[in-house]
């Protein structure tokens, strides 16, 4: 007995976190913090997923990494996604594929046409045939207090966020700015064009890395989600 529970039988713990067939679409969730993607399901035999996001897969299932961003992206960001320190990398084939991402929790969210930007630590996976754009923080201060690269992705399909903890969405109305900490900020919808703003005053104060120095300033019609974690990223090199 520990802390008062009783022990579990290999039988007993097996039948309580086993595998669950629900087969309820290309993607579907095992528990808020597993995702199966079951390829070859539909049709659909590939998936964009984030490196080192995958736990188990049965099947015929093989990574690649190469040409993560073929759809007409500069060659610099094409280096930054899938040279050294990837980010995104294909899984092909046909089977049920596990991900995980340091037990966040997932979110599946269905796209019918709409755009969505996506912090790119917080992607965990997308259905292939989306349109997917990535772009790199533009300014210095950007760059430092959040993650390094966004993913706008458009079209119709699946894709899958993580958060620390259940998110928190805003819903963004003219004349009605939305200012969020770029270290807790996770998505925003794609009418809308962050602007950076710096405070001096908390910046003389609490350091360059401080969620309250750098501001993301979201304004016009839309919706942006935070989560209850500041993550942290590591700088850029180069």
């Amino acid at each position: 007995m520990l802390n008062g529970m009783p022990a579990q039988s290999i039988q007993q713990f097996i039948a309580e976190t086993a595998d669950q067939v629900r087969d309820h679409g290309f993607f579907e969730l095992e528990s808020n913090n597993f995702l199966q993607v079951n390829l070859g399901a539909a049709g659909q035999s590939m998936a964009w997923i984030k490196v080192g996001s995958m736990v188990a897969y049965s099947g015929s299932i093989s990574f690649e990494r190469e040409g993560a961003l073929e759809r007409g992206v500069g060659e610099f960001l094409k280096k930054a996604v899938t040279g050294e320190g990837a980010r995104l990398t294909k899984a092909r084939g046909s089977g049920a594929l596990y991900l995980a991402d340091k037990g966040k929790r997932i979110t599946i969210l269905n796209l019918e046409g709409q755009s969505v930007v996506v912090n790119g630590e917080d992607l965990l996976a997308f259905q292939d045939g989306i349109k997917n754009e990535v772009t790199m923080m533009r300014k210095l201060g950007a760059m430092a207090a959040g993650g390094l690269f966004n993913v706008r992705l458009s079209g119709h399909g699946v894709i899958a966020i993580t958060t620390h903890h259940k998110p928190l969405t805003f819903v963004v109305k003219p004349g009605q700015p939305i200012y969020t900490d770029p270290q807790a900020t996770v998505a925003w919808s794609g009418s809308l064009t962050p602007e950076y703003k710096t405070d001096i005053q908390f910046k003389t104060l609490l350091g360059r890395g401080s969620g309250e120095s750098f501001q993301m300033k979201f304004e016009g019609e839309g919706f942006v989600v935070v989560q209850p974690y500041e993550e942290s990223y590591a700088q850029p090199v180069g």
